[in-house]
């Protein structure tokens, strides 16, 4: 399974590696935008959007390429850890699941 996390703060990527490894999911993790991300999305299983965090740019990137592979969106305001986990169960419960689930967004 892998995980794509947008947004959150730098100083906790080594946390949103450590959770998510915890749960079984490879992880990349983008906290600022660059050049690689357009380029290095793939096709994930999820993708966690932390969206008090992230630029609007890097968000609609990531969006359109979501709509495009029908990968689903799990968003969240905050980024702390707690947060980030309730999204890890959230991915876990969403995943062919989609129709069911309100946080999803899966167009």
């Amino acid at each position: 399974m892998s995980l794509l996390v947008i947004g959150g703060h730098e100083r906790m990527e080594k946390d949103y590696y450590k959770l998510a490894k915890s749960k079984g999911y490879k992880t990349k993790v983008y906290t600022t935008m660059s050049s690689k991300v357009k380029n290095s999305i793939g096709s994930p299983d999820a993708i966690v959007i932390l969206t008090s965090t992230v630029s609007h740019k890097m968000t609609k990137i990531v969006e359109s390429h979501a709509k495009k592979m029908s990968i689903p969106i799990i968003r969240h305001k905050n980024s702390s850890k707690v947060a980030f986990n309730k999204c890890l169960e959230d991915v876990e419960n969403c995943l062919g699941n989609c129709a069911d689930c309100k946080k999803c967004i899966n167009n």
